[in-house]
């Protein structure tokens, strides 16, 4: 039994210091282009979140006018959605438990709180996310997220 290694690799090889560079430089080109394009991401997370947010609050002021027949008052506002309110208009058939999941009123992504109008100004009522700034108007990242222009 011999143990000793062969003298000769044949055609064993490994890679050159350039091939190690163009595979580097590649990868660094790819991560150029990439990188940018996932950047971007959050905020459009964050926006989508909002609308979906609005959407499942208006599906909710939807369900307590048809258990009480009229929307929250502004006064009153979202919070009539996880609790009876106390002033106004209060509903004789308010639902126990609420019509929002978790028994909260979610803050919007950016941590602020949703504006609520109900009478709205372009819809029974009106539900606005700032974005990002947390002021109204603004572009991009900024941009408010409005009830009634959901897709």
């Amino acid at each position: 039994m011999n143990l000793s290694y062969p003298q000769k690799m044949g055609n064993c090889r490994g890679f050159t210091l350039i091939e190690l560079m163009v595979v580097i430089v590649i990868l660094g080109i790819l991560a150029g282009l990439i990188v940018p394009r996932i950047m971007g991401r959050p905020e459009q997370a964050k926006q989508l979140k909002a609308k979906m947010q609005i959407e499942s609050i208006g599906t909710a002021l939807k369900l307590y006018n048809l258990d009480s027949g009229m929307y929250p008052s502004t006064e009153q506002g979202i919070q009539a959605l996880v609790e009876p309110p106390a002033s106004g208009s209060i509903p004789k058939n308010w639902r126990k438990g609420g019509y929002l999941e978790k028994g909260r009123v979610p803050k919007d992504p950016w941590g602020n709180e949703f504006i609520y109008l109900s009478p709205g100004i372009h819809d029974d009522f009106d539900i606005i996310a700032y974005g990002a700034d947390g002021a109204a108007g603004g572009e991009d990242k900024n941009a408010d997220i409005n009830s009634w222009e959901s897709e």
